[in-house]
């Protein structure tokens, strides 16, 4: 096995002495196995691993699975799971009821009746994923230096008489001729559009003298990268400039405060309190932030709401926004790793 089934076969003890850990969610088999899951399934055993997997798939994952014994049904994956789990006297096993349907969990109790039994679990693998080493850390800088390049491409493209939909083909066109896909669909809003934080795409014309929200990922070998640039076309109201002001400097204070051992609702507060000191912070309904790896929205959480204290080698988002409805939206989103010391920020404020 690799270190990371190693590490989560360390951690079965903790979670009600499991014997086996069964895993459906494609993200975390693919942080497990460093291997594009699609539609199937992964069984750690405390000795071995096993890719459960059909026809479509079987001569791929052999291929690309190593020290990992892929087993092709002819079936349904549950009959061979309980083939395995009675060859390897596996009495407790483990899942993931964030993951699991409840149509999945009674298919696993028809074919495994009584043994083993089924024991839920909530983010195993998850609490491993908050913490990137440094190869993680490397391939999101690996995005974010295409992200880089295709802002700066952006900012020839966005121009008044373009719709938002053509903008967004011109960008496609950039991201996927270099090798790249979009970690989820961007988000290019313009005028009174960007009011709406998650904005749909529309056949709307981009006119001078207005803002243009945009909002995307690149996903380059299975890693994220997630940013929001703002773009002001011709003159910009002092409202506007005074909202955009307020923003970067809620951002800024809220990036001074990441540091291990700060409490995620801290940072979130912290950006909360400058909004309020210019009366915007009703303006802002949304959590300041995210954790990017694997998926585009993982732990931690930078909210009100979230208990988790910030650790080294965390990866954050951090965007206040402000939406006045009917009239305009403003976000200032960058990435920020977690260090030893206190914080690195990935994006840069400006780029």
């Amino acid at each position: 096995m690799n270190t990371r089934l190693e590490k989560l076969v360390e951690d079965f003890s903790r979670h009600k002495n499991i014997d086996a850990f069964l895993i459906f969610n494609d993200s975390n088999i693919r942080y497990l196995t460093n291997f594009p899951a699609l539609e199937s399934w992964l069984l750690v055993t405390k000795i071995k691993a096993f890719y459960i997997t059909d026809s479509r798939y079987a001569l791929e994952a052999r291929q690309g699975l190593d020290g990992i014994s892929v087993k092709q049904y002819s079936r349904t994956p549950s009959a061979t799971l309980c083939e395995l789990c009675k060859q390897y006297k596996i009495k407790r096993l483990g899942f993931d009821e964030k993951h699991t349907s409840f149509a999945l969990w009674k298919k696993l109790k028809e074919f495994c009746p009584r043994k083993p039994k089924l024991i839920p679990t909530i983010g195993m693998v998850e609490s491993f994923r908050e913490i990137k080493d440094e190869g993680e850390v490397a391939q999101i800088k690996n995005c974010l230096k295409l992200h880089f390049k295709a802002i700066d491409f952006m900012k020839k493209v966005v121009k008044p008489g373009l719709t938002e939909r053509q903008v967004l083909l011109q960008l496609e066109r950039f991201v996927k001729s270099n090798g790249a896909e979009f970690s989820f669909s961007p988000i290019i809003a313009s005028g009174p559009n960007s009011c709406l934080p998650h904005a749909r795409v529309t056949d709307r014309v981009i006119r001078n003298n207005e803002g243009v929200l945009l909002d995307f990922g690149i996903d380059l070998n299975g890693y994220k990268s997630d940013l929001t640039r703002n773009f002001f076309l011709g003159r910009i109201t002092p409202h506007v400039k005074q909202v955009f002001d307020a923003l970067t400097l809620a951002q800024r204070e809220a990036i001074s405060l990441i540091k291990p051992g700060v409490a995620c609702s801290q940072v979130d507060a912290q950006a909360r309190k400058v909004l309020r000191k210019f009366g915007l912070a009703k303006y802002f309904g949304h959590s300041l932030g995210h954790g990017v790896g694997v998926d585009i929205h993982e732990a931690p959480r930078l909210s009100s709401q979230s208990t988790s204290i910030l650790e080294p080698g965390m990866v954050v988002t951090v965007e206040p926004g402000v939406y006045v409805p009917n009239q305009f939206g403003i976000r200032v989103e960058d990435m920020v790793l977690v260090t030893k010391e206190g914080c690195e920020v990935l994006s840069g404020y400006y780029n």
